[in-house]
């Protein structure tokens, strides 16, 4: 893509989208929001810069190997955080089991920050390896062929 107003564009909004999805991811244990959404917002950011500079420019920032690590990890979070609680005696992400002694539940904060981060992500990784798979297979029919 040679149109220098959309990658003038896309190289200014990148940084904020990414800023917003951890916003999102951290704000996500007070209100609205969390791993899930963060995740898909952080992918959208790579989406963008696949669409404006190509799919293998974004590859190289991110490539997919490195997608497949971080899908282990966030699960790792997830299911980790969960398996400590078990091990500390509560159940399956029982969260106060992590700090039993405070008295303003510091555990689900705690708790709730570990796995919202492993969603997060997981779905990020997730969403732009499903993106990489799709967007970088040959196509069935050539276009001449429509």
């Amino acid at each position: 893509m040679d149109h220098l107003i959309l990658k003038v564009t896309t190289k200014l909004l990148f940084a904020p989208i990414i800023l917003f999805a951890f916003y999102v991811q951290f704000h996500g244990d007070y209100g609205p929001g969390g791993g899930f959404q963060a995740g898909v917002i952080f992918a959208v950011a790579f989406i963008l810069h696949a669409f404006c500079f190509g799919l293998e420019e974004t590859k190289k920032v991110l490539p997919q190997r490195v997608l497949v690590v971080a899908m282990v990890i966030g699960f790792l979070f997830y299911a980790g955080t969960g398996f400590v609680t078990m091990l500390l005696g509560a159940n399956f992400l029982g969260y106060d089991s992590i700090a039993p002694n405070s008295t303003h539940h510091a555990g689900q904060h705690y708790g709730i920050l570990l796995v919202e981060w492993g969603v997060g992500t997981a779905v990020a990784s997730t969403l732009l390896s499903i993106f990489y798979h799709f967007t970088g297979r040959e196509p069935d029919i050539d276009q001449e062929d429509w």
